[in-house]
């Protein structure tokens, strides 16, 4: 199938910018890079919700910032108790962070209803694997223990996250699960597998926003050459054991490279036992859900991913 319209308008917008070299490459100029504009530019900021608030949380290796996002209060709620969700950022584990997603938070928040907690993980190649990983661990950790003082519901509480982000908290949800009660997993077009690439990588690997190319700098970035890409802190598609974990909801891109690894994980929790619902978006292409006032389609998906947390925070 062919791109959907406005993501090939998009494209074409992104297309007048100069294509790295990776072999010279280095993280400070893609972040430079990211924060100069590109597609950033042109989205909006996501649903009015009604404050948000910045703070701080301990990771693995010392403090995390991070960011809770409070829903305009329903006309039928007494409290303010909500259910929480920790979302974690994509951006390769190198670059993005609380300001460039917010909007999928912001709406997230507004849409499910729930408290979102947005956690800046400690990024490559400064801090290289498994740092990420276990940042993501340590915060869903204390997310759960310190609920209340959050003002969430103890208990209550959801994972989710894009590409590297998704990666992140498929990775929280295997690790804790027995010892924090995740409801449920929102995955959009996670990066599953870093050990091998899937035939999606030469179908989709160039042309298509995230390309081959830079998938490979930033797991370089990420991984110091004799790393285990393989274990399940970094390819939560090959770990051994998946039954019973939390179910999950995973989007997957159409013209994605990502999306064979991300379908397979999804067929791989089908077959575990996990519940869990799969969605291909017809001709879109990786980091679409970030579109958000660009693209239809990442107003649709965040309303599905909403759709799934209110269904397993809201009983």
């Amino acid at each position: 199938m062919a791109l959907d319209p406005q993501a090939a308008a998009l494209l074409a917008t992104l297309a007048g910018m100069p294509a790295p070299d990776y072999s010279r490459l280095d993280a400070a100029s893609y972040r430079a890079a990211i924060a100069a504009g590109g597609a950033s530019s042109l989205v909006n900021q996501g649903d009015a919700i009604a404050a948000e608030e910045d703070l701080a949380l301990p990771g693995a290796a010392g403090p995390l910032a991070a960011r809770l996002y409070r829903p305009i209060p329903q006309p039928h709620e007494g409290g303010r108790t909500l259910p929480l969700l920790v979302f974690f950022h994509g951006g390769g584990f190198v670059a993005c962070g609380i300001d460039t997603h917010a909007n999928i938070c912001r709406t997230l928040a507004a849409r499910a209803n729930v408290l979102v907690l947005s956690v800046d993980y400690r990024l490559a190649p400064e801090a290289r694997f498994p740092a990420a990983a276990h940042d993501a661990i340590a915060a869903v950790r204390w997310a759960a223990a310190h609920a209340a003082q959050l003002g969430a519901i103890p208990g209550a509480l959801a994972v989710a996250g894009d590409s590297a982000g998704g990666n992140l908290a498929a990775v929280c949800a295997q690790q804790l699960h027995g010892e924090v009660a995740i409801a449920h997993q929102l995955l959009l077009y996670p990066v599953v597998d870093c050990a091998h690439e899937h035939p999606s990588y030469e179908t989709y690997g160039s042309g298509y926003f995230l390309d081959a190319g830079l998938m490979r700098w930033f797991k370089d970035q990420y991984f110091e050459p004799q790393a285990d890409r393989a274990s399940p802190l970094a390819s939560p598609l090959g770990a051994e054991r998946i039954e019973a974990i939390a179910p999950a909801t995973i989007v997957s891109a159409e013209c994605d490279l990502l999306r064979d690894e991300s379908e397979r994980y999804a067929a791989r929790l089908a077959q575990a036992g996990v519940p869990v619902t799969h969605v291909r978006w017809p001709g879109q292409m990786h980091g679409f859900a970030s579109m958000v006032g660009v693209l239809d389609a990442a107003s649709a998906a965040l309303e599905l991913g909403a759709r799934a947390l209110r269904a397993a925070l809201h009983p």
